[in-house]
């Protein structure tokens, strides 16, 4: 596959969203570069401080990657409906404007695709959320990065231990479909859990997009 690929499969061109975040209508009712980018604290979760549909009889944490900030709008809607924690995955270091650059082959996340060895040395600030145990349904969101999962996830589906845990992967992308990311990340996981495959969310954004979603799922609680 090619870089030029990467635009269809894994997004929307990210030079485009991280300078600019623009043509797409904050799920929360605020611009990229506004409150939706500050909501969670980096790497720690903390509560969604607008929960308006606590599921019942077990709490639920939405965990997601986001380089751009989509992934993000999406996790928020998924947290204040499910009344759920929020964490977001940073990695360290953290990538810059040109480490996203795919088109340079010297970049980052180019040499990350090239040699998947790469990938297994990402280390996130926070990968063990606080109180673990106590979630029994985990949402995992991520933006597709050359038809998969963005790595850094991987590093958090490594350190936990998902046994009698239902986890929902979600997904951001400008067309391409969730695809066998989620399956993927289950695999790494050691088949601990019960794992089911969400959506993958493309073109423009809107909350009915997201809750129209959630309402489909079926989810023990």
């Amino acid at each position: 596959m090619n870089r030029r690929e990467f635009l269809r499969i894994g997004g929307m061109s990210m030079m485009a969203l991280v300078l600019g975040g623009c043509g797409l209508s904050s799920l929360t009712g605020e611009s990229s570069g506004g409150q939706a980018g500050s909501s969670a604290a980096a790497g720690t979760a903390a509560s969604s401080s607008s929960g308006t549909a606590a599921a019942a009889g077990g709490k639920t944490l939405v965990v997601y990657y986001s380089a751009t900030g989509r992934t993000e709008r999406v996790a928020e809607v998924i947290a204040r409906e499910r009344g759920a924690d929020i964490m977001k995955l940073v990695p360290s270091p953290d990538y810059t404007e040109a480490d996203l650059d795919y088109n340079d082959a010297s970049s980052r996340v180019s040499r990350e695709h090239d040699d998947a060895s790469l990938r297994e040395k990402i280390q996130l600030q926070k990968a063990v959320p606080d109180n673990w145990a106590s979630y029994d349904t985990v949402f995992i969101g991520y933006p597709i990065w050359w038809g998969i999962a963005a790595w850094p996830v991987d590093a958090f589906v490594k350190a936990n231990d998902f046994s009698g845990k239902q986890v929902v992967t979600f997904a951001t992308a400008a067309s391409s479909p969730l695809g066998n990311s989620g399956k993927l990340l289950a695999e790494m996981a050691g088949g601990k859990g019960s794992w089911q495959d969400g959506t993958c969310f493309t073109g423009s954004l809107s909350d009915a997009k997201v809750t129209d979603w959630l309402k489909s799922l079926k989810l023990s609680n």
